[in-house]
């Protein structure tokens, strides 16, 4: 693997570990709060909200908005509702353009075996582009070096553009953060 693409996996592993930190923490403090300060009450595993419990989407973002607008230190409900959205489309536009392709992440069994079908299908993440799919496509079926190269080139101009949204949704995040704000960001894998 080439060193850049080393780094990316990196980033995208440091980022949603950043985001699955963020969400156990303030759901640690939340139910240390509601059980006066104690431990959380069937965290263990196959308790509410841990391995086995039941998953709320919905309830894990909220939360996780939740310790990002504590960690940044937004008092004001409409500094919030200004900043909010724009952290949204930060995280909808780095995951976006941190997908991880077929890398060999398909099922136990490869193509054709459980979880992983024709083009490698994964069990997390974004699902593939269409550029994603006829890359994988043309490497599935050993197709000829043009194809292959047409193929490639088509998705990293799909990810080109992926990588400028993400760039401009943390632009824009930018410009409506202090100095303070914008630091925090930084450390919470928001901003570069």
């Amino acid at each position: 693997m080439s060193g850049k693409l080393l780094e990316r996996i990196k980033f995208a592993l440091s980022a949603w570990c950043v985001v699955g930190a963020l969400w156990l923490g303030g759901a640690n403090l939340q139910a240390q709060d509601d059980n006066g300060g104690g431990p959380p009450p069937g965290g263990g595993p196959g308790g509410p909200g841990g391995p086995g419990g039941d998953f709320d989407p919905a309830q894990f973002r909220q939360r996780m908005m939740e310790q990002m607008r504590k960690s940044l230190n937004v008092t004001n409900d409409e500094e919030w509702s200004a900043t909010q959205p724009l952290i949204e489309k930060v995280m909808e536009a780095r995951r976006d353009a941190n997908q991880f392709g077929g890398m060999g992440m398909r099922g136990p069994g490869g193509p054709g075996g459980p979880g992983g079908g024709p083009g490698g299908g994964r069990g997390f993440g974004p699902p593939q582009s269409e550029e994603q799919k006829a890359l994988q496509k043309v490497l599935d079926s050993h197709a000829p070096t043009p194809q292959i190269k047409d193929a490639l080139a088509k998705y990293r101009a799909y990810k080109k553009d992926k990588q400028a949204a993400l760039e401009a949704a943390q632009a824009n995040l930018k410009s409506v953060l202090t100095l303070n704000q914008e630091a925090q960001a930084v450390l919470m894998g928001l901003l570069p």
